[in-house]
Parts: structure tokens; sequence; C-alpha cells
């Protein structure tokens, strides 16, 4: 039908709205016929309602998001060639080379479909970074589940891990490290964040946008199906409701990948830009072809004429609007000058990936799309892509804030003596959240392509970017909920003082953070307060560290029924490293003479800590202070003492605190340790504190000197905690206890294989 019959026909009283299905609200669906004129038709309303979604249009989080821009100074802005609104942000990092990297968001799709939500998670993320120009070579993944024990975790964890690593391992991408968590919080919501890293040269970013009267637009890539219709608009954009999570009537929603595709046309698009064949490119991910052409139109000069019925199709009797909304993957959309479609279309054919014409850039000013000869959608593209609603929702701190606040842990039993200390050592080092992630990790290619330099396991991921120069980046991803739920401001801040930190101990020098926010409904005030103040802890944050926030992903509804996931923003930190044959490694290597550093201050700072969840299963008070000046001259020193080759071996303290970076020091290359804790000091808090701003640091006994004197003239407090042992086999914490590393490798390793395998 056309726009006229459909209005038409649209004025039958008897004829039922589907708005409200799409996830549309009665005012919305007012303002879509303010917008038009008349009443809209099928695929206008489908398409609408996709992009004035919340996983699209940020249409709760876009007035609280503003305050990235508000506090990021022209200085910080410094080497940054896209930022915050391009598909991902891209860091010039010298020698001709910039990068590009981003995380997003599949909780919902993976929670229902746990191998395919994840697989379709890492590649919508790849070719949001392959949308930028650039190759991408590396992923991370930030995982959250459930209590590991639960039914509910049995069922989602493996698939979850077995879509993450079927996927990335089929395109041949190294999966360099990433977070895993359990809290019971994330049952029947876990969080799948999927993070990509890609490479380019520093002149040749590509932009989303259709300019040019006249060029083509082809889309490119796999076939369009059924597969994701209603994924952003109506899985991502609602809660779960008790037993209805996962059930089969939201299986369509979930989309299906085919990582083979993914590769020939990564290899495709990387050739097509290399020949300079593309005036402005964008993926088909969220919205799907909606998405896609609508964002295209409005960045650039507003026209284009979509014939639909030219879109491949692998499902018979698809209508405009499934084929509109589909969320098929593996798919492009590139606008392509006349002169240079028939080298495009060659080799599209060569990589023998479906290459189709389906319209052309105008000069309208509006997106009109044509379905067998007539009009369906006849809009103003920008009202699809940058005029959704904007809602300043109600924000009210929650009543439960003050007495969380005040249930601290002084109140708790603390070990005292060393076979107390001990046994909590072990206890912790067990636990689902700090015990080795070998399980999932060794499920995934980490060496692939030959350029990892620090794979999972480390602090941070590392990849060569330059071989002649051995330039490259490190990439870490770090999250803490319990924290964030505590005080979401500072909890923000603590996130990315541990991203920044543990780039800062391989060496590299942070230059640029990119987020992915995990939060509740934000129809809830309190789950909006929690948000806002995350917003303007992590914005404040990346201030006063002097390094911008790129762009990344608001995930809302995180929750079941009205209980919410505890707020979690996942943050990343991207380093650059000048050499990376200078990286610093976790390990203490095993040479004699090696002296054991923390640098940072300790402080009684237990509550929130994992001391607290794993022991006595609580969560109250305050999360540790932050000082983020503090963070930067520690990241200055670690850099400065790379650079002049003193450190043979460095972690960070976070989780666990000291006790966790030792066990973790000794076992990854097995080593014994003696560790001497200051006489004044409580041990249990020296151990076990979770104060930031930490790092544990081996230094030969020769250059030992050296290092303190660089140390102190940075301002920043330094302790000798200890010795490398050579040839034993012990971890020793003199004058409390002893535990053989067979025992503390047995305890650190068995928990997940035992739990999943």
């Amino acid at each position: 039908m056309t726009v006229d019959t459909v209005e038409a026909a649209n004025q039958t009283p008897e004829q039922p709205q589907p708005f409200r299905e799409l996830g549309l609200t009665e005012e919305e669906y007012q303002r879509i016929k303010d917008l038009l004129g008349r009443r809209p038709t099928d695929s206008e309303l489908g398409m609408y309602s996709v992009m004035w979604s919340e996983h699209c249009s940020y249409k709760s989080s876009k007035v609280h998001l503003q305050y990235f821009g508000e506090t990021t100074t022209e200085q910080m802005r410094t080497g940054l060639l896209a930022g915050i609104g391009a598909n991902a942000g891209v860091v010039d990092i010298g020698h001709g080379w910039a990068v590009t990297f981003k995380a997003e968001s599949h909780n919902h799709p993976s929670f229902i479909e746990p191998y395919q939500g994840a697989a379709t998670g890492v590649g919508g993320i790849v070719r949001d970074i392959l949308a930028m120009g650039a190759r991408p070579v590396a992923v991370m993944d930030q995982l959250c589940f459930g209590a590991a024990d639960a039914p509910d975790t049995r069922r989602v964890l493996p698939g979850v891990v077995a879509g993450v690593g079927g996927y990335g391992n089929c395109l041949g991408l190294p999966n360099i490290g990433g977070q895993t968590l359990f809290d019971d919080c994330y049952t029947g919501n876990p969080l799948v964040n999927a993070l990509c890293l890609g490479v380019l040269r520093a002149d040749a970013v590509h932009e989303a946008k259709a300019s040019g009267v006249g060029n083509l637009v082809v889309l490119y890539g796999a076939r369009t199906g059924r597969d994701g219709i209603g994924g952003v608009s109506v899985l991502a954009s609602e809660t779960f409701e008790g037993e209805s999570a996962g059930g089969g009537k939201k299986l369509p929603a979930v989309q299906v990948g085919d990582p083979f595709m993914e590769k020939l046309l990564i290899e495709s698009s990387l050739e097509i830009f290399a020949a300079g064949l593309v005036e402005g490119i964008q993926d088909l991910g969220g919205a799907g072809l909606s998405c896609a052409i609508s964002e295209l139109a409005a960045a650039g000069d507003g026209g284009m004429r979509v014939t639909l019925d030219k879109v491949p199709l692998r499902a018979a009797d698809m209508t405009p609007a499934e084929t509109l909304c589909s969320e098929s993957q593996e798919r492009m959309c590139a606008i392509v000058s006349p002169e240079n479609l028939a080298a495009f279309l060659a080799i599209c054919a060569r990589w023998e990936v479906t290459a189709t014409v389906i319209g052309e850039v105008t000069d309208t000013g509006r997106l009109q799309v044509d379905w067998h000869g007539e009009r369906i959608v006849d809009v103003v593209a920008r009202t699809l892509a940058d005029e959704g609603p904007v809602y300043r929702r109600p924000v009210e701190r929650p009543a439960f804030q003050d007495a969380l606040a005040a249930d601290t842990s002084a109140g708790l039993r603390r070990p005292v003596g060393g076979p107390q200390l001990r046994e909590t050592l072990l206890a912790l080092v067990a636990s689902p959240g700090l015990c080795s992630k070998r399980f999932i990790t060794e499920q995934y290619d980490s060496l692939v392509r030959g350029n990892s330099v620090l794979i999972p396991g480390a602090d941070a991921g590392l990849v060569r970017v330059d071989e002649e120069s051995g330039l490259g980046v490190a990439i870490a991803t770090d999250a803490n909920g319990r924290f964030t739920k505590l005080d979401p401001y500072r909890g923000a801040q603590l996130a990315l003082a541990e991203a920044y930190r543990n780039v800062a101990v391989t060496g590299a020098a942070p230059r640029a953070v990119t987020n992915c926010l995990n939060f509740g409904s934000p129809q809830d005030p309190g789950v909006m307060w929690q948000f806002s103040q995350a917003v303007r802890g992590l914005a404040d944050g990346c201030a006063t560290l002097g390094i911008p926030v790129t762009g990344g992903n608001v995930s809302f509804y995180n929750q079941t029924a009205d209980v919410p996931i505890h707020p979690t923003p996942v943050v990343g930190v991207l380093g650059v490293l000048e050499d990376v044959a200078s990286a610093v490694r976790v390990g203490f290597a095993p040479d004699h003479g090696q002296v054991l550093f923390q640098l940072g201050a300790t402080r009684d700072e237990l509550d929130g800590s994992a001391w607290a969840q794993v022991c006595h299963g609580h969560l109250g008070g305050q999360p540790p202070e932050v000082d983020l000046e503090a963070e930067r001259r520690l990241a200055e020193v670690l850099q400065a003492a790379t650079r002049q080759g003193l450190v043979n071996g460095a972690h960070d303290l976070s989780e666990g605190g000291l006790a966790q970076a030792l066990v973790e020091s000794v076992l990854a290359v097995g080593v014994g340790a003696r560790v001497i804790l200051p006489e004044a000091a409580d041990p249990f808090v020296s151990l076990f504190a979770e104060s930031p701003g930490r790092a544990l640091v081996a230094v030969t006994h020769t250059q030992a000197g050296a290092f303190e004197s660089l140390v102190a003239s940075r301002g920043v407090p330094v302790l000798r905690v200890g010795v490398v042992v050579p040839g034993s086999a012990e971890l020793e914490v003199q004058g409390l206890f002893t535990v053989g590393l067979d025992e503390l490798r047995s305890a650190h390793e068995g928990t997940l294989p035992a739990l999943f395998a």
C-alpha cells in the first residue's frame, strides 16, 4: 500500500494500534503522527519503534551523558580522531598509526539463548570497529553471572563462553583478556559485554554518512532473515518478568550468527577501503537496515531513496516492516559513487559476498522507501536518527542507601593469627570471583595472528601494532557492581582507577576510555540516581586523569521484575606502549635477589570487599576512598621504571588485596616468595584490604635502591614487603603461615572446572 492508502485504512475505527506491542508509548505515537502529519504506515511505525527505543536513541540517558562532553577539555581531545557519536572512538597513537576500540552489551539475548546471544555480541562489536575503516585485531569480554553454583548460571555460562570463543576463534581474532564476575544480583540477568580493538592508519578513518547526490546505497554481506526482529525495541528495552524470562516467545528476537560470513565481510571490506571505493560506511546491528539508512542519511545530505524489494532475503514472505527491522547479522551498508560500483561489486564477488544496490542518495532531504513500486516510508531522516524523545526521568536517591552505608563490615569477625589468615587466604583464592579463569579463557584462542604480547591472566591485554617499531597498545576492562551499589559516584571512579592501573602496570601510558553502562530500569528513580551519579563519577574521574571518554554503550532494563542488578559501569582503558619488548608481566622472574615492593598506601578498607562477600555474604558500608591524583602518580612511576628497565614483574592490587596479588604472582611462574609485613600493621588489613592506588612490584636487589629513589621522587608511598625465593615451592608470610604452591594452585584452579566441566 502507498502512504495515502495506508492512511485511509488507518482511519478505520476498529483497526487496533500496534504501537504498544512495539514498545512505544501513547505520547510517542502521537508525536510520530505530529511529525508526519498523518498516521504512520506499518513500516514507518516499525522504524520509529526501533530507532526511538532506549537501545538506539538513549532517550533516558542522553541528558546525563552530555556531562562527558562538558568535562572533556581540548587538551584531552588531542590525538582523538573520532569520539562520542561515532561507531567507535579512534585514537592517534603515533608513527602514522591509530587504534579504535569500543564495548557493547548483549545481555538479554545472552540470557535467552546464551550461545547465539554472546556470539552475535562479538560479531556486532567487530563490525562497529570495521565500520571505522579499521582491521579488527583483538577482542575482550566482560562477563557477569549469578552465583556460580546456581542452576541458572550452570545453564547460561557454558553457552556464553562457547559463543564468545566460537565466534571470535572463527574470525581469527585473539581474545586478550577481560573479567568474569559472579554475584547473586546477576541471576536471571547476566551481563555479556564485548569489546573489540581495531588498527588503521591515522589518515584512513571512515565515516557513517550518505553524501553526494546520485551516489548509490549498497547492501552487502549476509541475506536478511527474520532473526533479531524487535531486538532493540522489545527485548533490549524491557525488563524480564519472572518465569517468562527465557521463554520461547522471545527467542525470535535473538540473532543468529555466521562467523565465516563475517570473516569474508571483514576481508572484502578492508580491500574495498584500501581501494578507496566508499564515500560512507555503516554496519547493520541493532535496528538493522532501519538504523543504517536513517543514520547514514541524517549524517550526510539528508536525502535517500531505497527500493526495499531489492534487499536479498533468506526467508519467504517477509513483510516490509520485517525487512527494515530485521537484525540479521554480518551485513554492511556502503555509499558508493557510480564510477566505483563495478570495482566494488567485483571485490565482493571475489570474496563470495552478496552485494546489491538498494538505493541512492537524493537531494530531497527525506528518507523514502519503496516496496514493489509503492512508497511505504516517507520521513525526514533526522526524525528517526537524531530527534527521538528525550526524557528527564525522575532521579531520587534510594531509601535503602543510608541503611546500606551504615551497615559496615566493622562488626564482622576478622581472622586472627596465622592459621585463620591461612584459611581465609585459601577460601578467597578458591572463590568463584577470585579463582583462576583458565577454564574459561582456555576456550578462547589468545595467540592467533601472532601479535598478542600479554593475554588473559595478565592485568591487561597487550597487542603489537607495528612490527618495525614495536609499538603496541594495552587494554583492560573493569567493573565492581558491589562498590557501585554502595556509592555509584565512587564506584564508577574505582572501576576507572582499576582499569587505568591495570594498563599502567604493563608499562603502558593510559590514553583513552570507553564504557558500557549496565543498569536497571530507567523508570525507577533510584536507578536513575545510580546512573547519574556513576556518569558524573566517571566523567569527573577522566577529567582528573586527563584522558577522554571516546564512546560507549548504555544498557538499561537489566533486572528481573522489580529487582535490578547492582549498577555495573564497565570501564575500558586503552594505553600505548612504545615498544612491547619492554612490557611488564605479572609473574616474578625466578632469579636470585629479587625484592618485592608494595607501592601505594594501605588503609583499613574492607567494606564491599571480596573478604566480606566470600567469608560473610555481606554488602554494606562505604567503598574504598579513591585518589585519582595518586593513581596518576603511580602510573607515571611504573612507566618511568619500565623505561629504565627497573621492573621485573608487577601486579595491581585490587580484589582480594595484597594476598590475592601475591598468590597470582607466585603461581604465574611457579616460584616461591617470603613476605614480611610491617610489624605495626594489622596483618589482616595488610593482606586483604582493597585500598586502590597500589601495585606489587619485583625489582632485582642491585636496582632496589634506584627504584626506591625513583618512587620517592614521585611522592608515591613505597614499602619493602618481601623477596622472591628461587627454588622455593612455598608462599611464606613470615611469622604467620606458610602455604605450598601445589595447595595454592589446587585451590585457585579447581573451582570452575568442578562447577562447569
